[in-house]
């Protein structure tokens, strides 16, 4: 964890693409816990999905509801960790396999994002693996500020003598060799409080990886990618959103709204306990009024448990007169943001909603009335033996995390052992002695 002190998040290792492995995702959210085991297996060139190297099984499964989280953020280090144990152990289980690091999502502290370039001199006369890995780490170190910590380094075009727009330079001859890229960050302390919090249940930290980002893995076309999309992930706590063109994410952002705001509208407004209000808004909730609204009642359970308080009755009409304000309000940020992002032109691009917030009722249409876009729910693709529960656009982030070592190639990175040189953190005697410590 003090590699965040040198302002870059871990990055893994890429996978071969004529290797198994076994990778374990863990998604701590605002409202959930989310981990996942999978056997990524190599398979050849396909039709769909192309950019993928695996086929995907997941073998484990486990999730609870998140404790000390909020707006993506540890507010309870004790709690945090207690969830994201009964969410592995879970997983581990059905798995029947003990893990020891996972890829983790962030979709906390005020993701941004920025365009860096820099260049090298080509070492020999053609482009290696060498010069990309040189020109990769040059770029990020441009990217480091004070009190935030680089998530992702993604090359958007590389360039070779003044020559712009090369998508693989490898083998290309030159003697100047140049990158533009996405830098995206995000505050140290989201990052390092979480990383914490999965430490302190004896898990290495793989990777850390932007939620958006993850997601739009999971559930993007090859074509949405190339063409121009923006994944919007609503969550309990937060909304980020990811854009890719030309099959590359180019801009990351989010805001602390979500799901829980409207949870906690509709249990202000009808006087109703939380969890109530979190029933309510799952069973009946919607953002577009019907013709039998009015007629249609729904029961609210009072508030406290004095059996002297009778229940109440109001009609769909009035949860949804409470429920759009929020709604409105979320994705007229997120068109604001749009506004300003390399998609903004190109009025193709669709909007792929994902996260538990994006099943409300007619949210589609709304979001496609005020974004002005074609807008559609976002499920995980090409995910296989995932159970029922895990298929959904909650979890499209979890799925997205198995799907991101085969992107991992597209990053900087720098290998375990010099990380561990860095920090002094890891390995299995680390492990237990850290153990030793906190149990007697």
């Amino acid at each position: 964890m003090n590699a965040l002190r040198y302002g870059l998040t871990p990055k893994m290792k890429p996978i071969s693409p004529r290797r198994s492995a076994l990778v374990a995702a863990l998604d701590v959210g605002s409202s959930k816990v989310v981990c996942l085991i999978a056997r990524l297996r190599p398979h050849g060139p396909q039709q769909v999905l192309t950019r993928r190297s695996h086929a995907i099984e997941v073998i484990g499964f486990g999730h609870t509801n998140a404790r000390g989280m909020k707006a993506g953020s540890v507010v309870n280090l004790a709690q945090a960790e207690d969830a994201i144990r009964q969410a592995v152990d879970a997983a581990e289980r059905m798995a029947g396999v003990e893990i020891e690091s996972v890829v983790l999502s962030l979709s906390a502290g005020r993701l941004a994002s920025e365009l860096f370039a820099a260049d090298i001199d080509i070492v020999g006369s053609a482009v290696s693996d060498g010069d990309i890995a040189r020109v990769l780490a040059a770029g990020s170190r441009h990217s480091l500020r004070d009190g935030r910590a680089v998530l992702h380094s993604l090359p958007v075009a590389y360039s070779i003598d003044g020559v712009d727009g090369v998508r693989d330079p490898r083998g290309m001859l030159g003697s100047r060799f140049g990158v533009h890229m996405h830098v995206a960050t995000t505050d140290v302390a989201a990052a390092r409080n979480l990383m914490l919090a999965v430490e302190r249940g004896h898990l290495d930290v793989e990777a850390m990886v932007a939620s958006p980002y993850v997601a739009g893995l999971a559930v993007l076309a090859d074509d949405e990618a190339d063409l121009g999309a923006a994944v919007v992930d609503l969550g309990a706590g937060t909304t980020t959103m990811a854009v890719f063109l030309g099959g590359r994410c180019v801009d990351l952002e989010g805001f602390a709204l979500g799901g829980h705001h409207v949870t906690m509208d509709i249990a202000r407004g009808l006087n109703a306990g939380i969890a109530d209000a979190e029933r309510i808004k799952t069973l009946y909730g919607s953002v577009l009024a019907g013709g039998s609204d009015e007629r249609d009642m729904v029961t609210v359970p009072p508030l406290s448990e004095d059996e002297r308080e009778q229940a109440q009755f109001v009609s769909r009409a009035a949860l949804v007169s409470i429920i759009k304000p929020r709604v409105e309000e979320i994705l007229e940020m997120v068109r604001d943001r749009l506004a300003a992002t390399s998609i903004a032109a190109e009025r193709r691009g669709h909007v792929i909603l994902t996260g538990g917030a994006s099943q409300l009722a007619g949210l589609p249409d709304l979001a496609s009335r005020i974004l002005g876009r074609s807008v559609r729910i976002g499920r995980p693709l090409g995910i296989a033996a995932a159970p029922e529960a895990a298929k959904g656009p909650a979890f499209a982030v979890a799925a997205g995390l198995l799907v991101y070592p085969q992107a991992a190639h597209l990053e900087h990175f720098e290998s375990r052992r010099k990380r561990q040189l860095m920090t002094g953190t890891g390995g299995y005697f680390t492990r237990v002695g850290r153990w030793l410590r906190e149990s007697f």
